[in-house]
């Protein structure tokens, strides 16, 4: 498991700890499945992966389509965030959390 967080993990971080995000509750570094996520919300069972470049390169991809579907198997809904998007436009990022979570419609 990793100690250290990434810039766009710990900025994300710092939105969800402590039921800041509309109430829900996140865990990191949190084990599903035979998998360490970045972040679960049990109660709304929402996985919020952060991704650098190196999953759009290779193995990774197949290897996040088989992680996210057996996730998916299991009633998990994964959303994936590049680091980039996280860094650059967090308000965003939050947003599309909130939705996923059944907090608010789509704009």
């Amino acid at each position: 498991m990793r100690k250290v967080m990434t810039p766009a993990e710990l900025k994300l971080w710092n939105e969800l700890r402590a039921h800041r995000l509309m109430g829900l509750g996140f865990r990191r570094q949190f084990p599903i499945a035979g998998y360490i996520v970045d972040f679960a919300c049990s109660e709304k069972k929402l996985i919020v992966e952060v991704d650098g470049s190196q999953h759009a390169q290779g193995d990774a991809v197949a290897g996040d389509a088989a992680r996210t579907a057996r996730l998916e198997q299991d009633g998990w809904t994964v959303l994936r965030f590049w680091n980039d998007d996280i860094i650059r436009d967090i308000d965003n990022v939050c947003q599309h959390i909130v939705i996923a979570a059944g907090l608010a419609e789509v704009p």
